[in-house]
Parts: structure tokens; sequence; C-alpha cells
């Protein structure tokens, strides 16, 4: 298991994926993967620098870990506002850009790239994991 922790601002975006990706090398993820797991880094870490403080600064913690062979977790943790991204409807993807309200398309993304996305509120901290295998 690794661990990075960082201020949740949206300069370290680089300094997560780096670290998330230094993992998945070691992990000898596939470049497929790889690219779906960045983008889905990319995402939540994002949300989390642009909404979890609205009026303060805080942390995130972005955990890296292999539970089985050919498995990646990856789990970030922030004690910012509540939210739970996943009870957000998914856009209708049905409808032309220019129709569809706007946000929820970086969520609905790694929903469906992901096999399994899980959030839970726990000791004040919001708790969402991202799990991908290969």
């Amino acid at each position: 298991m690794a661990k990075l922790t960082v201020e949740a601002t949206r300069e370290n975006t680089g300094k997560v994926s780096a670290f998330v990706e230094a993992e998945l090398e070691k992990l000898e993820c596939p470049m497929k993967e790889l690219a779906q797991i960045n983008i889905a880094v990319d995402e939540l870490y994002c949300n989390i620098a642009s909404y979890a403080y609205p009026d303060s600064q805080g942390t995130a913690d972005i955990t890296v870990q292999s539970p089985q062979d050919n498995t990646v977790a990856i789990t970030f943790e922030d004690g910012g506002v509540p939210y739970d991204p996943l009870k957000k409807p998914d856009p209708d993807v049905t409808l032309s850009a220019d129709e569809r309200k706007i946000g929820g398309l970086g969520i609905y993304i790694v929903k469906k790239t992901m096999d399994s996305v899980e959030y839970k509120y726990q000791d004040n901290k919001n708790v969402l994991t991202i799990t991908k295998k290969w």
C-alpha cells in the first residue's frame, strides 16, 4: 500500500497523477487500463480540489493498493463537505452536448470505466474508492 497526502488544490493534480501512475507501473498495469485510471484519478481529485473545501483549505489522502493480482484499488479521502457523487443521476448521453445539463459527465465516465466505485462517509471524511482489474 502506498499513500500520498496533499493540500487539496488544483496545483497538486500533477503530483497526484504522477504518484498513482508510478504505483500502477510497479503493478505492471497495462497501458489501456492505466489510461482509464489516470482519467478517473484526475476527475476525482479535481472534484476534491474544486469543491471539498469551499471556505477553507484542507488535505486529500490518496491510497493505492493491490488487493489481489491484476487489480488496483485507489481510495480518495478528504475532510471536506460531505458529498456522495454516486447519488447524482447519470447524464442523458443520448442528448447532444448543447441539450445536456452541465456537469456530471466526469463521474459518469469514472463509473463506466472502473469495475467498482464505492462511496462512504466515515469518521467525518468522504471516502471514495475505485477498483480496476486487468
